[in-house]
Parts: structure tokens; C-alpha cells; sequence
């Protein structure tokens, strides 16, 4: 509340005493709790807040900058479907890279790589160079040796059943589907233990009976978080060429569970995905994404200071350091923020020189939500590259297989991508028609 420039004075003696370390968390708490949250719902924002962050897409588009909002796509449709397959590859091989240090602290992927005699992340961090179990034991990471050295396909995870549960329901809706429509899909297709932080709070509000925008914001604490941002590239797949549409529609989605710049992140990212496929410059696809949120959005604003840092001179590490200094990761609101992890993803992006490597590398190595970043990361490069570019180093470990919450089963990487051109091609051609 504070962040989104709620005046909390009223409250505040009550925030305090909830807060209080010796007060029991009993269903009196709880009922307490809910209170306050409806109240500082209604809060008015502080005389001095300096953004203007609507939720409601007419107002965000009004609060736009011009933008190009579609580009030519003169590709050929065997060009586009190489594409498509290299971002969900891109997709998988980044959220993999992310996965077994998700939820730890920069400090300690440090001491892993400084155990294996490592300056930065040259591979899965499993295959460490000339690591043995006890060495992994020995940096607390015996998880990692456990179960990731026998990976031979992509395990599944959030980041990824979200994009197949996104194709789903474009397969049966097309590209007139409402944000009704996605919540419904949920309930019927997606198990709420596989759902987490604003998400699961949606869910259980539609199942209240609260139907969206307001699944979004009722008692949700964590609406402004990044798990929009990581459904939102299924859109940009959908929508090629098309940054304006593909904003559009991470709307429909995002909204049923998040607010304000929570909303933002997935439509920044879904305009980066649809420019990547004909832009070749990192910073313009940043910046055409930049194009469809708010101007006067802390998102804008914090993805502006990492352009221009980075074109002032400062380095990776620098940069890093810079995000470690704004945001505090053991803090959860930090770690799990649209904007934290969105300064990240643009910072893989710049630094990435065009290298599938550099960029997913450069996305898991600052922390913070790892494998969401690189999922994000990996999608936009692996759009940029095509499936026949990427280095089969980062691919071939998973077989062309991966596991989905969403259809239950083990299924084709490829496969999907295929699936998802073809969707591609129908929503242009009904987009088409008059």
C-alpha cells in the first residue's frame, strides 16, 4: 500500500499492532487482518505521490507514449515458426537454468560458483565444472546434485504451465477471449496448489464468487507482483509484429489477478516478445515494450534509469550491484516485485550482446526470482535468435521433452511451439477478416 501511495496515517497505529512480534496469528488475527486490508483498499493516495497508475486499460492507454503498436512483418512463415520454437525454447532453457536456486540469496550462489573456481555461470548449475556431491553438500546446495543431474527433460514448472494454459485457452476462445473467460479456465484446467502468491488469492476469490478486476485486488497483498509477467508471453507469441495487440491482450489475462504495475509487467513483456521477431537491438525492443504502459509508472521510470545507466557507462556488475542496493531480497515484496525483476530481465537484455548465453546467464546471476527472469530473458532472446540459432548446450538437455501441470503428461517442446505458429496464423487471419 505504501509503494502503490496509499496515505496510511489513519491506520498505521493498527498496521503496528498487527505487526507486533507477541501477538497470536488466531482467527481473530486473521479477521483483523482482513479488515485492514479492505480498509487500506479504500485509502486515498498521499498529496505528493508522483505516478499516475491505472489498472483499467483505457486509461492506461491513454497514459501511453506514441509507439509504433504494430511493425511490418514481412517474415516468411517458416521464418516466424523458427521463431516461436526458439522462444519456447528459450523459455524452458532459462527457467531450467533458474529453477534449482529459486527462493535463495545472491550470497549463496556465489559460494557455489566459488567453490567450483567459477567468475560467472558458464552452464547448468549442476554440471559446475570438476564438482563432486560433497562439494555441492558442502554449499548447501545437495538439492541441486540430488535431482538436477538426472535431468534428461524439462521438469515443468509455473513459468511455463501458464503459457501452455494460455495457448489452451487461445485454442478454444481465440483471440476474443475475456478475462472471465481465463479465470474460468483456471477453475477447470489449473490445480490451486499449483498456483502461488496473487494468483492463488485470484483463484480463491473466484471461487468466492468475486469475479475480475476485483479478483485482483480483494485482500491480494500481492498484486503488484511478477506473476503476471511470467504468463504474459504466450501473447507476444500470438501476436508477432503486433506490440500494441499482444499488450492488449497480457491486459485481458493480467487483470483478473493483478493491478497497477503488476499489470504492467506482463504487457511490457508480451510488446517486447511481439517487436523481438523483427527488431534486431535489445534497447529498442525495450523500449517499443516501454511504449505500452504508463509513463508516469514507477515500471517506465525504473526501466528508463537502467537505460540510462547502461548507457552511461555503467557495467554488468555495477548494474547488479545498483539493483541490490534499491531492492532487498530477503524481503518478499522485494524478490517477488514486478518492477525488481523487470530492472533485471532489461538488464540481461542490454548486456546480452545478441548471446543466448550472456542473456540468460546474465538474467539468473543477480537472484531475485531466477527462473522467472530467466524464462523472460530466454523467451525474448530465443524470439530474436530462432530455434536453429540456439546452442544445442542449452537445449539438448531436455530432449525436446518437458512436463505440464496444465495437460497432466510429458510433451513435445517442439511440439507445442508448433502448435502455438499455428495459432499464430489463424489469429492473424482473423484479424483479417472483416
Amino acid at each position: 500500500m505504501i509503494d502503490e501511495g496509499r496515505d496510511l496515517s489513519s491506520v498505521e497505529v493498527e498496521f503496528d499492532r498487527l505487526l507486533a512480534d507477541d501477538l497470536p496469528e488466531d482467527e481473530q488475527f486473521q479477521k483483523d487482518a482482513n479488515a485492514l486490508l479492505d480498509r487500506g483498499q479504500d485509502l486515498p493516495l498521499r498529496p505528493d505521490y508522483p505516478y499516475i497508475e491505472p489498472s483499467h486499460l483505457p486509461a492506461i492507454k491513454s497514459g501511453r507514449s506514441s509507439g509504433p503498436r504494430k511493425l511490418a512483418l514481412d517474415l516468411p512463415y517458416d521464418v516466424r515458426s523458427d521463431r516461436i520454437a526458439g522462444a519456447w525454447l528459450g523459455r524452458c532453457a532459462g527457467c531450467l537454468l533458474g529453477k534449482p536456486v529459486e527462493g535463495t540469496h545472491h550470497r549463496r550462489l556465489k559460494e557455489l560458483l566459488a567453490k567450483a573456481g567459477c567468475s560467472g555461470i558458464t552452464g547448468y548449475l549442476w554440471q559446475l565444472p570438476g564438482m563432486t556431491q560433497q562439494d555441492y553438500t558442502d554449499v548447501d546446495f545437495a538439492d541441486i546434485w540430488d535431482f538436477y543431474r538426472h535431468t534428461r527433460t524439462f521438469p515443468g514448472d509455473d513459468d511455463t504451465d501458464y503459457t501452455v494454459a494460455g495457448m489452451a485457452l487461445l485454442k478454444d476462445k481465440g483471440i476474443a477471449f475475456t478475462p472471465t473467460d481465463m479465470a474460468q479456465f483456471w477453475m477447470a484446467n489449473l490445480p490451486i496448489l499449483r498456483t502461488f502468491t496473487a494468483e492463488r488469492v485470484a483463484y480463491r476469490n473466484f471461487v468466492d464468487g468475486i469475479a475480475p478486476p476485483a479478483s485482483a485486488s480483494f485482500r491480494n497483498p500481492c498484486r503488484e507482483w511478477i506473476g503476471a509477467q511470467i504468463r504474459a508471453d504466450v501473447f507476444g507469441y500470438i501476436a508477432l509484429g503486433n506490440p500494441g495487440f499482444a499488450a492488449e491482450l497480457a491486459w485481458r489475462d493480467a487483470c483478473i489477478s493483478h493491478v497497477k504495475n503488476g499489470i504492467y509487467g506482463a504487457m511490457w513483456v508480451a510488446a517486447m516478445l511481439a517487436a523481438a521477431v523483427v527488431e534486431t537491438d535489445n534497447r529498442s525492443i525495450i523500449e517499443i515494450g516501454l511504449t505500452e504502459i504508463p509513463r508516469k509508472s514507477r515500471l517506465h521510470e525504473a526501466i528508463v534509469e537502467i537505460l540510462d545507466r547502461k548507457a552511461a557507462g555503467a557495467s554488468y556488475s555495477e548494474m547488479v550491484d545498483h539493483i541490490h542496493g534499491r531492492w532487498d531480497e530477503t524481503r518478499p515484496d522485494h524478490w517477488c516485485h514486478a518492477v525488481s525483476n523487470a530492472q533485471i530481465v532489461a538488464m540481461a537484455l542490454l548486456y546480452s550482446e545478441g548471446v543466448f548465453e550472456k542473456a540468460i546467464t546474465g538474467a539468473v546471476l543477480p537472484y531475485f526470482d531466477t527462473d522467472s527472469n530467466g524464462a523472460t530473458v530466454g523467451s525474448i532472446i530465443g524470439m530474436m535468435l530462432g530455434a536453429k540459432s540456439l546452442p544445442t548446450k542449452w537445449t539438448g538437455v531436455m530432449n525436446d521433452t518437458m512436463h505440464t501441470n496444465v495437460l497432466g503428461q510429458n510433451v513435445s517442446i517442439l511440439g507445442l511451439a508448433e502448435k502455438m505458429f499455428q495459432l499464430h496464423r489463424k489469429a492473424e487471419q482473423d484479424r483479417k477478416s472483416p
